[in-house]
């Protein structure tokens, strides 16, 4: 069963396919990609596989990724989840993206804190990790934080409109999660 997270303002839930739209808000946003290493989503159809994928590495335990959903209000307002996610080594890397319209409302910090508490907590992780291009700040900031330590810069590591760049690479343990 998908597990349904909760913050004092947000719902984290399971991506369905009534989501497509705002997926596709999201993911199709110049903003939103600026330092996501991530081409444009194009069409309702490739979001619709994309949630599958989703599903599929859920069921299959090598990521989870929830839908962002503001109490009391319908519609995503980003997404979140883990990535490379190994139950083997216990260990996963966040990731996230919001909307440009909710970014300075501290949803990230209430997201981000929920997922990280329930990766040690449910899931077992003894490391959390991130990778983060170092041109983004708010993210870099967010991170730090949070308690996230920088363990060094991978150059050139992901590419964005066909552009390398360097990412901050940062890990979390449970003895120094919040």
């Amino acid at each position: 069963m998908f597990p349904i997270l909760e913050t004092e303002r947000l719902i984290l839930r399971e991506l369905i396919e009534d989501d497509a739209q705002g997926i596709l808000n999201c993911f199709s946003n110049e903003d939103v990609l600026r330092y996501y290493g991530q081409n444009p989503l194009t069409n309702i159809e490739q979001v619709k596989n994309i949630i599958k994928n989703f599903s599929n590495n859920h069921k299959e335990k090598r990521g989870i990724k929830w839908g962002i959903e503001i109490k009391e209000r319908e519609g995503i307002i980003g997404t979140i989840g883990f990535q490379d996610w190994s139950s083997e080594h216990k260990r996963a890397e966040i990731a996230y993206a919001f909307l440009p319209d909710q970014w300075g409302n501290g949803y990230a910090t209430e997201a981000v804190l929920k997922v990280i508490s329930y990766g040690f907590n449910e899931l077992g992780l003894t490391r959390i990790g991130a990778v983060v291009f170092t041109e983004n700040k708010a993210s870099n900031v967010l991170l730090t934080k949070l308690g996230f330590e920088k363990e060094g810069v991978l150059r050139n590591y992901m590419y964005q409109n066909h552009v390398p760049y360097d990412t901050n690479v940062y890990s979390l343990l449970p003895t120094h999660s919040l």
